[in-house]
């Protein structure tokens, strides 16, 4: 008796991943085989495949999420066509917008996968990815410098300590200010601690940000970079921050078909409402400007 096997048959698959397990959806020639929970293994998927329906070909896809890109590259050395979308870009039906389970999710993406209506986003390569969450940590460092500061300054308020003028509002805190900080005493000393604590994490988030930034020069001046980071700082404006910024979250830029395209990863398009004689442009959004570096 001959073994079973698939070897003109496609199946589509479709993954809604999460950290403890997936949920999986296999189609065939317009109809769902099976959606099931296992672990999060690439590995263990293609064994069940390759089990379940041997020699047959693969494509899978899963939503771009919190487990980045490792699943698609392991699934590519296996040799499985896999792909990542914008959970933004799947179309979905009036139901599935109401009613939303992870077999839902799963059920879709497989049904899209095989309809051809997914478009598939941008996989950096490790390395770029890499420095892209390099240049994310100092964004978030900046953040919480931030957070820090405005603590210390309500802090002072709170006690009505005067804070000097060019320093209520300049985020560059300059060594004689925080100095001065550093001489204020508070009358009980749970209040001192508050203070000397707030101070403390201060000066070690301004010392992570060195760091960030010493690394963040080293790794610019690669061969494949140095020349991009070289070309951004001569435009006007643009200094070695907003370079690396940049050039780490859009990696290469002849991956855009045109201008617009650019202007839309970015976030730099008005959200217009457009019905009958009504025509309304809401401006760009806070979030749209944003998600350009933090996303």
């Amino acid at each position: 008796m001959n073994d079973i096997t698939f070897s003109d048959s496609s199946f589509f698959v479709g993954i809604d991943t999460h950290l403890k397990n997936w949920r999986v959806t296999i189609r065939n020639s317009g109809l769902e085989l099976k959606t099931f929970s296992m672990n999060p293994s690439p590995d263990e998927l293609y064994k069940y495949l390759s089990t379940h329906y041997p020699e047959g070909t693969y494509f899978i896809v899963y939503e771009a999420g919190f487990c980045g890109f490792w699943p698609q590259r392991k699934f590519n050395q296996l040799g499985v066509n896999c792909i990542v979308v914008n959970p933004a870009d799947v179309p979905s039906s009036g139901k599935e917008k109401v009613v939303k389970t992870d077999s839902c999710d799963s059920r879709k993406l497989a049904r899209e996968l095989e309809n051809s209506s997914l478009k598939a986003i941008y996989v950096p390569g490790v390395d770029q990815e890499q420095l892209r969450s390099l240049m994310r940590l100092r964004f978030r460092l900046v953040q919480n410098q931030t957070r820090i500061k405005n603590r210390i300054k309500m802090l002072l308020y709170n006690y009505g300590i005067i804070i000097p003028k060019e320093h209520i509002t300049n985020s560059r805190w300059s060594g004689y200010f925080i100095h001065w900080l550093a001489s204020i005493k508070l009358n009980s000393t749970a209040g001192q601690f508050t203070l000397d604590d707030l101070l403390l994490q201060l000066d070690q988030t301004r010392e992570h940000l060195k760091q960030v930034l010493k690394q963040l020069r080293e790794e610019a001046k690669q061969e494949n970079i140095s020349s991009v980071i070289s070309s951004l700082v001569s435009v006007p404006g643009v200094a070695f921050i907003t370079a690396m910024s940049l050039y780490t979250e859009i990696i290469d830029i002849k991956r855009f078909d045109s201008f617009d395209n650019l202007a839309s990863f970015v976030g730099l398009v008005p959200s217009v409402y457009s019905s009958g004689e009504t025509d309304y442009t809401r401006g760009i959004s806070f979030f749209a400007i944003t998600s350009f570096f933090v996303h």
